[in-house]
């Protein structure tokens, strides 16, 4: 499982109202949703972020309220995984299940700065920057979240290990 884009940068204890603020939680509309995520940190980053951009944060990312649609935001808005320090339980749970990438780093907060140019490589467990000068390594999730990444998100996991529709 690989992804590349550009890097958003954010610091620590990004929460859950800076990636969607509650006043946008009048409807579920992942089009909605994704128009304002990160609107709380970065007002210019729901126009601006690209199909497959990652967002790199220091630690306690997603923490806060329990909202899915924090996930939904950023993953409707085009980010193909968010890498950080530490994340949140429920957020990384949350991320997990809706099938947005997050990886925990140790290092690559400090390593990369906004608009950098980066892959991530979960079989090689880093994130490098495209032109290979710089490196951080990945805490690989754990096999059973990787399936379900790769599923798509747990309902279509749970579908897939049935074999059939579950309604």
């Amino acid at each position: 499982m690989t992804s590349e884009g550009r890097v958003w940068k954010f610091g620590d204890d990004v929460n859950t109202d800076m990636i969607i603020p509650g006043r946008y939680l009048d409807r579920y509309d992942p089009k909605h949703l994704a128009s304002h995520a990160m609107e709380g940190a970065d007002k210019d980053f729901a126009s601006k972020v690209r199909p497959d951009d990652i967002v790199i944060a220091g630690k306690n990312f997603g923490c806060g309220s329990s909202r899915e649609q924090a996930v939904v935001a950023l993953k409707e808005s085009g980010v193909s995984a968010v890498i950080a320090k530490s994340f949140a339980r429920i957020f990384y749970r949350n991320a997990i299940n809706l099938g947005l990438l997050v990886i925990a780093s140790d290092s690559a907060a400090e390593v990369f700065k906004d608009g950098d140019m980066v892959a991530v490589d979960l079989g090689g467990s880093a994130v490098r920057s495209k032109d290979g000068t710089k490196m951080a390594p990945l805490h690989k999730p754990p096999e059973r979240a990787m399936a379900i990444l790769r599923a798509g998100g747990l309902i279509p996991y749970i579908k897939s290990s049935l074999g059939r529709e579950v309604g």
